[in-house]
Protein backbone atom coordinates (compact mmCIF):
# COMPACT_ATOMS: atom_id res chain seq x y z
CA UNK A 1 0.00 0.00 0.00
CA UNK A 2 1.27 3.56 -0.76
CA UNK A 3 -0.38 6.82 -0.67
CA UNK A 4 0.97 9.59 -3.18
CA UNK A 5 -0.30 12.10 -5.57
CA UNK A 6 -0.09 11.07 -9.05
CA UNK A 7 -1.32 13.15 -12.49
CA UNK A 8 -3.47 11.40 -14.40
CA UNK A 9 -4.18 12.19 -17.97
CA UNK A 10 -6.94 10.86 -19.61
CA UNK A 11 -10.56 11.20 -21.77
CA UNK A 12 -13.39 11.84 -19.88
CA UNK A 13 -16.84 10.82 -21.51
CA UNK A 14 -17.29 13.33 -23.81
CA UNK A 15 -14.04 12.46 -24.76
CA UNK A 16 -12.47 15.44 -23.95
CA UNK A 17 -8.86 15.43 -22.42
CA UNK A 18 -8.27 16.07 -18.59
CA UNK A 19 -5.58 16.27 -16.18
CA UNK A 20 -6.85 15.35 -12.17
CA UNK A 21 -4.37 14.52 -9.46
CA UNK A 22 -5.15 11.41 -8.00
CA UNK A 23 -4.05 9.42 -4.62
CA UNK A 24 -2.50 6.05 -5.11
CA UNK A 25 -4.42 3.08 -2.77
CA UNK A 26 -2.17 0.30 -3.90
CA UNK A 27 0.73 -0.07 -6.06
CA UNK A 28 2.71 -2.90 -7.19
CA UNK A 29 4.94 -3.28 -10.51
CA UNK A 30 3.05 -3.89 -12.83
CA UNK A 31 0.20 -1.14 -12.11
CA UNK A 32 -1.95 -0.10 -8.78
CA UNK A 33 -5.57 1.15 -7.62
CA UNK A 34 -6.36 4.62 -7.66
CA UNK A 35 -9.02 7.00 -5.80
CA UNK A 36 -10.02 9.78 -8.77
CA UNK A 37 -12.96 11.95 -9.70
CA UNK A 38 -12.99 11.38 -13.21
CA UNK A 39 -15.06 9.16 -14.20
CA UNK A 40 -12.94 6.58 -16.54
CA UNK A 41 -14.43 3.38 -18.07
CA UNK A 42 -13.27 -0.28 -18.52
CA UNK A 43 -10.02 -0.98 -20.87
CA UNK A 44 -9.52 3.14 -21.12
CA UNK A 45 -5.74 4.51 -21.89
CA UNK A 46 -4.69 6.61 -19.44
CA UNK A 47 -1.53 8.35 -18.90
CA UNK A 48 0.23 8.71 -15.45
CA UNK A 49 2.73 11.31 -14.22
CA UNK A 50 4.56 11.19 -11.07
CA UNK A 51 5.20 13.99 -9.87
CA UNK A 52 8.70 13.60 -7.81
CA UNK A 53 9.82 12.69 -10.71
CA UNK A 54 8.00 13.71 -13.67
CA UNK A 55 8.36 10.34 -14.83
CA UNK A 56 5.51 9.14 -17.70
CA UNK A 57 3.91 5.15 -17.85
CA UNK A 58 0.83 4.50 -20.41
CA UNK A 59 -1.84 1.80 -18.91
CA UNK A 60 -5.26 1.25 -19.13
CA UNK A 61 -8.36 0.59 -17.13
CA UNK A 62 -8.95 -2.48 -15.81
CA UNK A 63 -11.85 -2.18 -13.08
CA UNK A 64 -13.50 0.96 -12.06
CA UNK A 65 -16.42 0.62 -8.39
CA UNK A 66 -18.29 3.39 -7.68
CA UNK A 67 -17.09 3.57 -3.99
CA UNK A 68 -17.84 6.46 -2.49
CA UNK A 69 -20.44 9.64 -3.90
CA UNK A 70 -17.00 11.56 -5.03
CA UNK A 71 -14.76 9.23 -6.03
CA UNK A 72 -14.07 6.01 -8.23
CA UNK A 73 -11.37 3.38 -6.93
CA UNK A 74 -10.05 2.74 -10.10
CA UNK A 75 -7.38 -0.52 -10.76
CA UNK A 76 -5.34 0.04 -13.62
CA UNK A 77 -2.36 -1.78 -15.17
CA UNK A 78 0.57 -0.46 -17.05
CA UNK A 79 1.55 -1.23 -20.83
CA UNK A 80 4.70 -2.84 -19.37
CA UNK A 81 5.60 -3.30 -15.72
CA UNK A 82 7.36 -0.97 -14.24
CA UNK A 83 8.68 -0.91 -10.76
CA UNK A 84 10.65 1.78 -11.21
CA UNK A 85 7.74 4.09 -11.55
CA UNK A 86 7.01 4.18 -7.82
CA UNK A 87 9.20 5.64 -5.12
CA UNK A 88 9.57 2.19 -3.89
CA UNK A 89 11.75 -0.82 -3.85
CA UNK A 90 9.96 -4.52 -4.51
CA UNK A 91 11.37 -7.38 -3.17
CA UNK A 92 12.88 -9.76 -6.25
CA UNK A 93 11.20 -12.66 -7.16
CA UNK A 94 12.56 -15.07 -5.62
CA UNK A 95 12.82 -13.61 -2.50
CA UNK A 96 11.34 -15.49 0.36
CA UNK A 97 9.94 -14.37 3.78
CA UNK A 98 12.23 -15.53 6.61
CA UNK A 99 10.18 -18.59 8.85
CA UNK A 100 9.41 -17.39 12.34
Amino acid sequence: MLQMKVTVIAEDTQRHARREEALTQVVNAHGGLLKMKMDVQLGQPMLLVNPQNQAEQKCRVIRVDDTASEYFSVAFEFDAPNPKFWPVVFPPADWKAPSP
